[in-house]
C-alpha cells in the first residue's frame, strides 16, 4: 500500500492535472515510441478520422498505417501489416490519468509489449502497475506434473509469447498465450490439453491491473 501511494504521488507530480484527450496525446507521442509515424502524420491520421474519411496514411516502413478507433480515452492503430498499437487512459486519484500502451507484432504469432506512461509521456515503472503473464499461469489446475505426457508437452514451451489486448469499456486487459500457435500441429495437440482455453483477465483496480 505504501509503495503504491508513493507511486501515485510521483505520478501526480509529473502528470497533467487535467485530463488530456486521446487525440492530443497520440499526436504528442515521442517519435521513439512510434518511429513509423512522425507527429505530422499522426495529426493527419487524427484529422482524417475526425472528418469521417478513411484514416490511412503511408508510413516509413513503405506500407500504410490505419487509425481504426479513436475515442476520448482509447485508440487502436494498425501500425503496419504486421503490427498494432492500443492506448488506453487509466484513472488514478484526483482525476489523474496514466496511459497503458500495448504494441503487438505478428511475426507470425502475436506477441505484445505493455508499457505505461504519464500524460506527459514519461515512462512509468510497469512492474508497480501489473504483473506480466507467464506460461505457468495458463496451465490448468490439478494437473499431475509428474505425468510424462505433461513433461513432454511443457518442454515444447521454450519461449514466452503472449498477446495482450484491451476491453476498453471495462478497463480490462486480457492476455492470450500464443506460444502454442508457434508450434507444429503435432506439438500443439500435445500441449493444448494441459492449458486453459480462456485468456487471463486483468481488471484495473486502485491503480493497478489485478
Amino acid at each position: 500500500m505504501k509503495k503504491n501511494l508513493f507511486l501515485f504521488l510521483c505520478i501526480v507530480s509529473i502528470s497533467a492535472a487535467t485530463a488530456q484527450d486521446m487525440a492530443s496525446f497520440f499526436i504528442s507521442m515521442p517519435d521513439s515510441v512510434l518511429p513509423q509515424l512522425e507527429d505530422a502524420w499522426r495529426k493527419d491520421l487524427v484529422d482524417l478520422y475526425q472528418s469521417g474519411k478513411p484514416s490511412v496514411i503511408e508510413n516509413t516502413m513503405a506500407g500504410s498505417s490505419t487509425l481504426q478507433k479513436l475515442t476520448t480515452d482509447y485508440l487502436f492503430l494498425q501500425t503496419t501489416e504486421r503490427s498494432t498499437m492500443e492506448i488506453l487512459f487509466l484513472p488514478l486519484i484526483n482525476n489523474t490519468l496514466i496511459a497503458c500502451v500495448i504494441t503487438t507484432v505478428y511475426a507470425p504469432v502475436a506477441d505484445s509489449r505493455v508499457e505505461f506512461f504519464s500524460t506527459e509521456w514519461q515512462p512509468l515503472p510497469a512492474l508497480d502497475l501489473w504483473t506480466p503473464a507467464h506460461s505457468e499461469g495458463f496451465i490448468k489446475e490439478n494437473i499431475d506434473r509428474n505425468n510424462e505426457d505433461f513433461q513432454i508437452a511443457m518442454s515444447y514451451l521454450d519461449m514466452e509469447l503472449v498477446h495482450y489486448y484491451f476491453e476498453p469499456d471495462k478497463l480490462v486487459l486480457e492476455a492470450a498465450f500464443t506460444t502454442p500457435d508457434y508450434l507444429s500441429s503435432e506439438e500443439r495437440d500435445k500441449v493444448k490439453p494441459f492449458l486453459n482455453d480462456a485468456p487471463k483477465m486483468y481488471q484495473w483496480k486502485a491503480g493497478r491491473f489485478e
